[in-house]
């Protein structure tokens, strides 16, 4: 969500509808995976460089309260719901927390209907 709304994604509007109003919980994680996409970006289309350095930038200083997560939990947790230990972070996340997950993402979000998170 948080990747779409900064990189303008055509979901943005929806993710900044989610996220409007919401406390937001993030693995640490999120700040390297948001710096890949930049970065991922910034490769394809170095022209913009410069605004998508102020996008990540901007995602960076939103109020997110950024948690450290149990990597053993986290590992147990991929293999069991068959997902890769970065999606598990969040899933850990918001079950550790009981909250929804927000995520575009089909694998990661019927993995946490099938871990009731």
């Amino acid at each position: 969500m948080v990747a779409a709304w900064c990189f303008g994604e055509p979901r943005a509007h929806e993710a900044a509808a989610v996220m409007e109003g919401s406390d937001l919980y993030a693995p640490s994680l999120l700040a390297y995976e948001l710096a890949s996409i930049a970065r991922r970006k910034a490769r394809a289309y170095p022209q913009e460089l410069g605004i998508l350095a102020d996008a990540l930038q901007t995602a960076l200083a939103l109020p997110i309260h950024w948690v450290e997560v149990d990597h053993v939990a986290v590992l147990r947790l991929a293999l069991d719901a068959n997902i890769t230990t970065y999606d598990a972070s969040y899933l850990y996340l918001a079950r550790a927390l009981g909250a929804s997950l927000a995520t575009f993402d089909q694998r990661l979000a019927l993995a946490a209907r099938n871990v009731g998170a």
